[in-house]
């Protein structure tokens, strides 16, 4: 029987990244994490499908390398797959883009201090668009990517980077993040080619599958209503829209936003801006979402609610079966801890990883191929 690839997940968050690296075929063996409900759903999902990952609720710079492979039983080399997606707050365009001037910012190195230690055979990194554009300390525009990409070749590896819409991999979600791959050299990686295209791009010469909806997410799987507030129930499909968000988003048309809705008495638009094109969203059926985000709950295409955690989870590609743990709030704002809108909107979307991971486990195949062959020689 051959032996299931290994991996390690690093700033794990609900585990959508973790759910399509193992849908790739890896085992992760550990899933460090800092958020106390995020660690409450890893556990739940690891503990129902009976993964053997163990859970280390734990600030990532705290966690000794070479201890940690020692709890589990590794060498270095042995791991196949390091991956993770560090907090992007320092690098998000919506924020105040401190880059490296921000310790969050910081937290993205630690993947490389992991891989000097653990020498995995693979990197797999997610981060936001604005790593792109983000300055070092001195201001260079760009060069933190610089930094990680020159880190990763340093440790003997070939990084390649791309910035990948997860509607192109049948996410129903417009939704654009920087991917790092890196493999030992002199393996190199090519990142999957999509497997879904825009609607106005299916009558070209080799079409793809049009992006899939909002529509064929939420509507054409059926949920039932949800349940409306109090404790959530197991499935997250809970309904926590105030009563003033439920009157100000009526008459808010499929797919717009309340701000330009000049029709609607002014009180019910009070100071909104026509920049604020995420706040009183109204999602579409007719198209993906708008990438989902902390700051703002999207709402129901028909109904004058908010979207449920559970159909979130319909956006971002999780199965059914997948299930959340923590508090539902109601409205935005700061937290400390992750609500499970939150937990969503900061996840990897599962079909996002797999694909790549998938990508990823060819290479080392083709590399275990060629050592096969040159000892057999």
């Amino acid at each position: 029987m051959e032996r299931k690839r290994k991996a390690l997940s690093l700033f794990s968050g609900a585990g959508g990244m973790d759910l399509g690296i193992i849908q790739a075929g890896f085992e992760v063996l550990a899933s460090v994490e800092m958020d106390p409900h995020c660690c409450e759903t890893l556990r739940e999902n690891i503990s129902r499908q009976r993964w053997p990952a163990r859970v280390i609720n734990a600030d990532a710079r705290e966690i000794d390398p070479d201890a940690l492979m020692s709890d589990l039983r590794l060498e270095p080399g042995e791991i196949d797959l390091l991956f993770g997606g560090p907090p992007c707050q320092a690098f998000s365009q919506i924020g105040k883009q401190e880059a490296l001037r921000d310790e969050r910012g910081l937290l993205l190195f630690q993947m490389t201090r992991f891989a000097e230690r653990l020498q995995p055979k693979a990197i797999l990194i997610e981060q936001v668009k604005g790593l792109l554009n983000a300055k070092d300390k001195a201001g260079h525009r760009g060069e933190v990517l610089h930094m990680i990409l020159s880190d990763l070749d340093r440790l003997g590896y070939v990084p390649k980077w791309h910035v990948v819409n997860a509607a192109s991999y049948g996410v129903p979600q417009l939704r654009e993040r920087v991917f790092i791959v890196a493999v030992r050299r002199p393996a190199e990686f090519e990142f999957p080619a999509p497997t879904h295209g825009p609607s106005e791009m299916r009558h070209s010469l080799f079409p793809l599958p049009s992006y899939v909806t909002v529509g064929e997410a939420l509507i054409g799987l059926g949920l039932p209503s949800p349940k409306n507030g109090g404790e959530p129930r197991d499935d997250s499909h809970v309904d926590v829209t105030p009563e003033g968000d439920r009157f100000r988003i009526h008459g808010v048309p499929e797919g717009r936003f309340l701000a330009v809705q000049y029709h609607l008495p002014e009180e019910q638009r009070r100071n909104l801006q026509r920049k604020d094109t995420t706040k009183f969203l109204r999602a579409s059926r007719s198209r993906p979402a708008n990438t989902l985000r902390c700051g703002e709950i999207f709402f129901h295409p028909c109904e004058d609610r908010y979207l449920t955690p559970r159909e979130y989870m319909r956006i971002h590609g999780y199965p059914d079966w997948y299930v959340l743990r923590g508090p539902i709030r109601g409205r935005s704002g700061t937290v400390r801890n992750l609500d499970q809108h939150r937990q969503v909107a900061n996840s990897v979307p599962p079909l996002v990883s797999r694909r790549i991971a998938e990508s990823v486990a060819k290479v080392l195949d083709g590399c275990r191929a060629s050592s096969s062959s040159l000892v057999s020689v």
